[in-house]
């Protein structure tokens, strides 16, 4: 095992290279800046695409395009600029082309400011764009996860046909770690699928067309079913988490991302006092492993939901819980970044019921 000393943005552009990505079109935007500005040196170097679009509209067109060409492609953004793509996914979606989309969370709404959040929660997992479709996501707390997200997350897109976000924030691209960029991954069975413009190569005569648009009720009613069908798929074979000191736990903090790591911290502290607390942190956000929480044990009798949000993930929670626990929420949004002992605070609120 070999380490290197990377930024967060960096790591995300070295991985998507390892992971023999083909193409990339981006349009910059704080805080993610460094992965196209990383891609921009290299790509060209190795024979690879590298476009910088004139908007994140273009971008995300032309990722259709290329994806439609057969080529492993990406781009990514943050937050105003991933709300641009929203139609260009639904495309994608509807068109069932595989891509991966990186988003760098910041604060919103609007314009907003550059630092950190977790308030596009609802922007990943139930999408701004039109029809019934949904993008596979998962979101990593670490730099080495994000790299290990990266490459699976492609192999995932094609499996599907289907874009995979990776939800991030300003504090995982911004940050430095330690990282193995060879480091083993949970690697999936490469998948060749015949599709769109790749359909004369090897079946002459054969045409593959394209598109999204189906003027047939009937025909786009079965189109859909079709989409569902692999969604229910996605949802069986997809769903991944993490459960952290939950065998003999009474509160249950549900955290992710930047957070999820924050409240590792929380957890530490609170053990050390006798406090019973442990942590589900889902890494796919959609689907959401709801089934997490019935793996919770007998003991449990709190459910603490944490993000740097006014409270986005707390809905998936609901469903999860199906009211068998009191549910609580702490939140920091602007930008702001909670410390542990902020949570520590909500937490040993809670168990005193204070905040129930």
């Amino acid at each position: 095992m070999s380490k290197q000393l990377l930024k967060g943005n960096q790591a995300i552009a070295l991985a998507a290279i390892k992971a023999n990505v083909e193409a990339y079109f981006g349009y910059p935007i704080t805080p993610q800046n460094e992965v196209p500005e990383y891609l921009s040196k290299y790509m060209p170097e190795l024979g690879k695409a590298f476009v910088q679009a004139e908007s994140e509209v273009a971008a995300i067109n032309m990722v259709y395009g290329a994806a439609g060409c057969g080529k492993r492609t990406m781009t990514s953004s943050s937050s105003v600029g991933i709300a641009l793509m929203q139609e260009g996914i639904s495309y994608i979606c509807g068109s069932e082309l595989p891509c991966l989309i990186v988003s760098v969370m910041r604060a919103g709404p609007g314009l907003g400011g550059i630092q950190p959040s977790q308030a596009d929660y609802y922007q990943a997992t139930r999408g701004g764009g039109n029809g019934d479709y949904h993008v596979i996501v998962f979101a990593p707390e670490s730099i080495q996860e994000t790299i290990n997200l990266i490459k699976e997350g492609f192999e995932v897109a094609d499996i599907y046909r289907n874009p995979v976000m990776i939800l991030a924030d300003g504090l995982i691209g911004q940050m430095m770690e330690a990282v193995d960029i060879d480091a083993p991954y949970n690697k999936r069975t490469p998948v060749k699928h015949e599709f769109g413009t790749t359909g004369t190569k090897d079946h002459p005569g054969h045409r593959n067309i394209i598109s999204s648009i189906h003027l047939d009720p009937a025909d786009l009613e079965a189109h859909n079913l079709k989409l569902e069908k692999k969604y229910l798929e996605v949802i069986k074979n997809e769903i991944k988490y993490e459960m952290i000191h939950t065998d003999d736990a009474e509160i249950v903090i549900v955290a992710y991302g930047s957070t999820a790591r924050i409240a590792r911290s929380t957890i530490e502290t609170l053990r050390a006092q006798g406090v019973k607390i442990g942590m589900i942190r889902p890494i796919s956000l959609w689907p959401f492993p709801y089934k997490a929480f019935n793996e919770l044990p007998k003991t449990v009798k709190k459910i603490l939901v944490t993000e740097m949000s006014l409270g986005q993930m707390i809905d998936d929670v609901r469903i999860g819980v199906k009211g068998r626990w009191p549910i609580a929420f702490f939140g920091r949004t602007g930008g702001i970044v909670m410390d542990p002992d902020e949570i520590t605070d909500a937490a040993l609120h809670f168990e005193r019921g204070i905040r129930e």
